[in-house]
């Protein structure tokens, strides 16, 4: 299945949003918190990296993607074992292209909320002088 190129692009989007979801959203606190304790004080080398795995986004992206290949078929340019690899770090480049993006809206928002809060919070202050 020598897909086209856009189908990667859209494959991307459900890779960014689990993998951030996993990383970083609010919903997943917990078991992100013990994950990196887990990362921080094991012995082994090998269960600090899996650990480490469910706290970066980029690091668990590659394994979202993965199951993703696993699940489509999906091939880049060449119809075998090529066209996995292909696809699949094309596939991690533009959904975290699309984490990136999100991020720094993200940052953007909340600037301007506090920023706002604070225009307000001086508002009021004039207002009861």
């Amino acid at each position: 299945m020598n897909g086209p190129f856009y189908l990667a692009l859209i494959f991307a989007i459900p890779v960014a949003c689990i993998a951030w979801t996993v990383t970083k959203e609010e919903i997943f606190k917990e078991p992100r918190d013990y994950c990196i304790e887990k990362s921080n004080s094991c012995t082994s080398l090998w269960k600090r990296k899996f650990f480490y795995l469910f706290t970066c986004e980029y690091c668990f992206s590659h394994y979202v993607t993965l199951g993703m290949l696993i699940m489509t078929n999906y091939t880049l340019i060449f119809d075998d074992w090529r066209g996995y690899i292909i696809s699949g770090f094309s596939i991690v480049w533009m959904a975290n292209v699309y984490m990136s993006i999100y991020n720094l809206i993200r940052i953007d928002l909340k600037k301007n909320k506090i920023i706002t809060e604070k225009e307000e919070i001086l508002k009021e202050k004039e207002a009861a002088k």
